[in-house]
């Protein structure tokens, strides 16, 4: 699936008008909390690490992110182009431990 499809298929799923980006943007602070728990329950309590419920809490953040970018009338793609330009840039070669 491509970012600007996604984008537009979760944004059917937006509710309300007022605040959006407010919303949006404290969700994505509370999904991005609940995957980091789940690492961190895996790094220091020595749960299992459930893909499936990984794949989730990435959607939950995904969908945050893409709506974010809607509320900004910023395409999707556009956001994901330019992170691998920047990353391209910072790591020519790909990343390295050693320099």
């Amino acid at each position: 699936m491509e970012f600007n499809e996604y984008q537009e298929k979760a944004n059917r799923t937006l509710y309300g008008n007022e605040q959006v980006l407010t919303n949006c943007a404290l969700g994505l602070a509370g999904e991005s909390g609940q995957l980091v728990d789940l690492v961190k329950d895996y790094t220091f309590k020595g749960k299992k690490l459930e893909r499936q419920e990984m794949i989730h809490e990435m959607g939950d953040v995904l969908w945050y992110l893409s709506q974010i970018a809607e509320w900004a009338d910023i395409p999707f793609d556009e956001v994901a182009s330019n992170n691998i330009e920047t990353l391209n840039k910072r790591y020519p070669h790909g990343f390295s431990h050693s320099k």
